[in-house]
């Protein structure tokens, strides 16, 4: 049995990427510039380090092609180096890309944002999403003199600022003054939104949560929402990061009919230029304007928050999105993707252990244990067999440029990874099939 195991858990080796992992952590904390993006994310040693990409594949240093899922933590939706939005940043490039006042693509960038996404009033852009969601937390506790933030406690990330991260296990540095004003509540419960409003009557600024994310919205839920928002006199702030776009073309907001005061988008926006937007009503926006008579409000402000070149990929974005279908591509990929992946888990007899989830076109995978509980073991050797059979998926994020074949040859080492995962639950132990640690979560207090 040892020796069957051995042969499983076949040696898939990276050497350049083990050298450049190894040249990123003595230069870089962590390795990478963001978390989720860290080795131990992955199998040990089978990081890979990307050299390029182009559509929905990636090849690393040491040559291999991967078919790519989760592409830039779900970013780049349209795939890697989109012709459409390759050219509208060459073009800006050769125009100049930062200037002493507005350029004219602001404008332009502004008017395409509030067409596409029309339950805004006002928008404005920065480079990252946690910029948007804290000048949105920062304008509500402006607008309503209160201090306190309720989170969605369900959703994962929001910011990387205190406010925030202050709530997560990496709390380190974060005074605990700051933390004590985040408060939380679960998703797809009035009852209990209500109860922690009225625990904390005229205290709470804003409620913040993603509109939806692995599960539907229960019905009349974000009307609900909305309801107690009024009721209490706060702000209702959907952070769409995720599901802009993805969702619909106006998001969430647009697909379920329910308008927040605030919103932010990111991500799918640039295909992976750095951009981002906070959106709003226009009353509330305006307190970070020059046009109005109050305190003035510093919403945002940053040198390279209107990039001539990010502001033209996302208008690129925008455009190919709307004509060409893609977030009804999105949703078909995902379909296609979802079923097999299914059929393939239920046909090696891991259909209750590799769990997929989530809205078709932003789709996660579980990896459970003998028991039936979320095992980063059981993860590993899943991760390690896609890895093996060229399937870089850390999730089943799926980009357009995807194609129907890529979709069959990923089910395909999928039911081969199941057929090894079968094998590691009739053990009863996955360790043999790892070759080193297991992968880790993000949050955690020690490194």
């Amino acid at each position: 049995m040892d020796t069957e195991r051995t042969e499983e858990a076949e040696e898939f080796a990276l050497p350049r990427s083990r050298q450049a992992n190894e040249r990123l952590h003595a230069l870089i904390p962590g390795g990478a510039h963001t978390y989720a993006k860290g080795d131990d994310q992955y199998p040990e040693d089978l990081a890979p380090v990307i050299s390029h990409g182009r559509g929905a594949h990636v090849w690393d240093m040491d040559g291999n092609r991967y078919i790519e899922y989760g592409s830039g933590l779900r970013s780049v939706s349209l795939g890697h180096a989109h012709p459409r939005v390759v050219e509208a940043v060459r073009r800006e490039l050769d125009r100049g890309s930062n200037f002493v006042r507005p350029s004219i693509v602001e404008v332009e960038a502004a008017e395409r944002f509030l067409a596409t996404v029309p339950t805004a009033e006002m928008v404005k852009f920065a480079k990252n999403g946690s910029d948007a969601t804290t000048a949105a937390v920062r304008l509500a506790r402006a607008a309503t003199g209160r201090t306190r933030v309720a989170l969605c406690a369900d959703h994962p990330f929001f910011s990387t600022d205190d406010w925030f991260i202050g709530t997560t296990p990496m709390s380190a540095g974060i005074p605990a003054a700051t933390t004590d004003l985040t408060v939380s509540f679960p998703y797809g419960d009035l009852a209990a939104t209500e109860e922690l409003l009225t625990r904390y009557q005229d205290e709470v600024a804003c409620l913040i949560l993603e509109p939806a994310t692995h599960t539907e919205p229960p019905p009349g839920y974000l009307k609900g929402l909305r309801e107690l928002a009024d009721r209490h006199g706060c702000v209702l702030i959907f952070d769409e990061m995720i599901t802009g776009f993805r969702w619909s073309e106006a998001g969430a907001q647009g697909l379920y009919g329910v308008v927040p005061d605030l919103s932010t988008f990111g991500k799918a926006l640039g295909n992976g230029f750095a951009v981002s937007a906070l959106a709003g009503r226009r009353e509330l926006m305006e307190r970070g304007g020059l046009r109005h008579s109050g305190d003035r409000v510093f919403l945002l402000s940053t040198t390279h928050g209107a990039e001539t070149h990010s502001l033209a990929a996302a208008m690129a974005v925008q455009t190919t999105y709307v004509e060409e279908g893609i977030t009804a591509r999105l949703h078909a990929l995902g379909e296609r993707l979802a079923a097999g992946v299914r059929d393939a888990a239920a046909g090696m007899g891991v259909g209750d252990h590799i769990v997929v989830r989530g809205r078709a076109s932003n789709l996660v995978f579980a990896t459970l244990d003998e028991s039936g509980q979320p095992s980063q073991q059981y993860r590993t050797l899943f991760l390690r067999r896609l890895l093996a059979g060229g399937v870089l998926a850390p999730s089943f994020v799926v980009s357009s440029a995807l194609s129907e074949a890529d979709i069959d040859h990923t089910v395909d080492v999928v039911a081969q990874a199941c057929a090894v995962y079968r094998k590691a639950l009739d053990a009863g132990d996955p360790t043999p099939w790892l070759a080193g640690r297991p992968v880790k979560p993000v949050f955690r207090r020690l490194a």
